[in-house]
């Protein structure tokens, strides 16, 4: 449904005052929905059409109810795309759906001037439909249950990919193990005049060393891969006995998991940014009626109102830009500043810069959410917002307090960060044991595997590989090795 006369004039009033601001976006295209329709669309994660798959129903279900029982509603979806496309409730009142707009035009900002967005497919409106015209003709094909059963495997492992990978330029030709005459390196010699090379360099000695470098060099050769591969959706659609039909969905789910990644690495900074925005616009600009105001105040006091029990990325990622901003304005960052052991100094530091502005859009183009909280992320900052570390207390069920300490809500509020929050896994050996076997490594950071999700992994891996599995990880500080022969799990200790 296009935008009724008063909004579209609303629209054109805001687009115009985010351009003024100096936001940068894709054409917007905005359509209204009844909530019925906004729920297929949300279960479908924006886009209108997507592959046949049961957790979509299941989905959209899920929100159909929870909408029916007033427990959530959907104010906002925009997608990353070229010409981006965003939904508004059509039972919103007009503020909110002005607030919505200043919203997603901050959004469509973010999605084309951030660097980490940059490798994303622009037209994945489109792709989502070719996605979804392949997956039918497979089920037509080779029926409903076997193609389904497969798809809820890949996307049980759709977090086993590099999310680094598409910022990485790739050599041309890998490097060759051997020089450039394809000899095997020799064994180093220690300078020596004549008379005492045999004494310096010992004749058994050397033959020992240049028998360990040829016994290393055609370890190397015969290791597969030649080196730990992160990527494992790819190294699976490269070398798992697979069919044509099953490589094409497993590419499929992996083409969608490389385009939805930068979303979940940025999404502090994306709602942050989208908050600062929406608030400028409707407080600045004139956009918004005095009769408007105690709503605008009520309902964006409800977006980024903060929860005991997690971080609200709204919140957090406002009050950061504005920090920024704030700091940047005063002169309150640099080697000056951070040297100043007065606090009552720092406190009323202001060298009147005027940049603050000018440094919010650089760190908006240049971050994500991981360098952004490193980064900019300070003790008064956590002070004034009361941010603390957390654990889980096993006598008493619930989660609790563990620690105000800086550096220890920094480095827990980094660790959920890194990688999305998901392990950090990599194919290490292809022909584990000389048959054909598939031995992962967990990149242990301090959080322990649930094992749980370990073995279910394993079984699914299992089914693609259709040879045993096996996962090295650390737990309790011990390495351990599960495995999965398609029968039976074990886990046994190592080293």
């Amino acid at each position: 449904m296009a935008l009724p006369k008063e909004l579209a004039k609303e629209r054109d009033r805001i687009r115009a005052q985010a351009l003024e601001y100096g936001l940068d976006f894709f054409e917007v295209i905005f359509e209204v929905l009844d909530f019925h329709q906004m729920n297929e669309v949300a279960s479908y994660m924006g886009f209108p059409t997507r592959y046949p798959h049961w957790r979509f129903g299941m989905e959209f279900e899920r929100m159909r109810k929870s909408y029916a029982y007033g427990l959530h509603r959907i104010y906002e979806m925009v997608i990353n795309n070229d010409p981006c496309y965003a939904y508004l409730l059509k039972s919103n009142a007009t503020i909110d759906q002005k607030i919505v707009m200043a919203h997603v035009y901050a959004h469509a900002d973010f999605f084309k001037k951030n660097f980490w967005f940059a490798p994303t497919n622009r037209k994945m409106m489109d792709e989502m439909a070719n996605h979804a015209t392949r997956v039918r003709q497979f089920i037509d094909r080779y029926g409903l249950e076997e193609v389904e059963e497969f798809i809820d495997t890949c996307l049980s492992l759709d977090n086993l990919i590099d999310v680094h990978a598409a910022y990485v330029k790739q050599p041309a030709h890998p490097p060759e193990e051997t020089n450039e005459e394809g000899e095997t390196p020799q064994p180093a010699r220690l300078p020596s005049k004549g008379y005492m090379d045999r004494f310096i360099n010992p004749p058994a000695e050397l033959r020992e060393d240049a028998r360990r470098q040829a016994e290393e060099a055609k370890a190397r050769k015969q290791k597969f891969p030649a080196q730990p591969q992160q990527d494992v959706l790819l190294f699976l659609l490269n070398h798992a006995p697979l069919d044509p039909w099953q490589q094409d969905i497993l590419a499929i789910i992996r083409e969608e998991a490389y385009y939805f990644a930068p979303q979940a690495m940025t999404k502090i900074m994306n709602e942050g940014w989208a908050s600062y925005w929406h608030t400028t616009i409707m407080t600045q600009s004139g956009v918004m009626e005095p009769a408007e105001v105690v709503d605008y105040a009520d309902h964006h006091a409800g977006t980024v109102a903060m929860n005991p029990h997690r971080i609200n990325p709204y919140k957090i990622g406002l009050e950061l830009y504005r920090d920024i901003e704030d700091r940047w304005n005063k002169g309150q960052f640099g080697r000056e500043y951070e040297a100043c052991d007065d606090r009552a100094v720092k406190a009323t530091w202001d060298q009147k810069l005027g940049l603050g502005r000018e440094k919010i859009f650089e760190v908006r183009r240049i971050y994500n959410d991981l360098g952004f909280i490193d980064t900019f992320l300070t003790e008064e900052f956590c002070l004034r917002y009361k941010l603390f570390a957390y654990k889980f207390n096993e006598r008493t069920g619930y989660y609790e307090i563990d620690s105000r300490e800086f550096q220890r809500i920094k480095s827990q509020l980094l660790r959920s960060l890194t990688n999305r929050g998901q392990p950090v896994i990599e194919v290490q050996d292809a022909n584990f044991r000389n048959r054909g076997e598939l031995y992962l490594h967990h990149k242990h950071d301090g959080v322990d595997l649930d094992i749980t999700y370990g073995r279910d992994t394993l079984a699914n891996l299992f089914q693609i590989w259709s040879r045993p599995v096996y996962l090295e990880t650390t737990l309790d500080g011990t390495r351990r090795l599960l495995s999965y022969n398609g029968r039976e799990h074990a886990l046994r200790k190592i080293g």
